[in-house]
């Protein structure tokens, strides 16, 4: 009887140990770890990358505030598909993603396009962003933007024309809808985030 009871405490006990090794393994949920290790990109690929925004960024900015994105970074063969998140805390309205594409080597894909990477080595001024929504808005109505029929639509958007960061504001003045179709217009400014130019101020419409 003694014999058989340490037998089955002797199962027990091994049940336990494996049964806790599995929830060990399968339960860690160390965010950088797990994907790092479910990620497509290679590490040479990343470090290039890596350099590419340092490059125009600088260390200090990149090391505060810029992050790869392991989640929406990709291998699109033959290529990576690169993204990073750029968030300032102390700014919380700076909370934007980076996308560019590179070889197998990490060289950057020039033909395709380069998104949110500001220029601070080149134009320190263009990462100051100390225009927040509420100055926009004061600028956007000082240069004589219509309040319109409802609430403006705000975004703090990196703008490929003039490649940078801005703030677009658009203000709807006259909208319609017959069934599925809808007809509107009104205006639309963008404001550098980081001087308070307006860079840009212009009616749209849709049909």
């Amino acid at each position: 009887m003694k014999n058989l009871m340490l037998k089955v405490f002797s199962v027990d006990l091994i049940i336990i140990a494996l049964f806790s090794a599995f929830i060990f393994y399968s339960g860690c949920s160390c965010k950088p770890c797990s994907e790092q290790e479910e990620s497509q990109i290679p590490l040479s690929v990343l470090k290039k990358a890596d350099q590419f925004i340092i490059s125009k960024t600088g260390d200090d900015l990149f090391e505060k505030y810029i992050t790869v994105d392991f989640s929406l970074s990709k291998h699109i063969e033959p290529n990576y598909l690169m993204v990073y998140k750029f968030y300032m805390p102390e700014k919380s309205f700076v909370d934007e993603l980076i996308r560019f594409t590179v070889d197998s080597t990490g060289k950057v894909l020039t033909q395709y396009e380069v998104v949110g990477i500001p220029n601070c080595n080149s134009n320190p001024n263009d990462c100051d962003f100390v225009v927040d929504e509420m100055i926009a808005k004061q600028i956007a109505t000082q240069n004589g933007v219509s309040k319109g029929i409802k609430d403006w639509k705000t975004d703090f958007v990196w703008n490929s024309k003039f490649n940078k960061y801005v703030w677009e504001i658009i203000s709807t003045t006259k909208e319609s809808k017959n069934g599925d179709n809808t007809r509107a217009e009104g205006e639309k400014i963008v404001i550098d985030a980081n001087n308070s130019s307006v860079l840009s101020k212009d009616s749209w419409k849709i049909n």
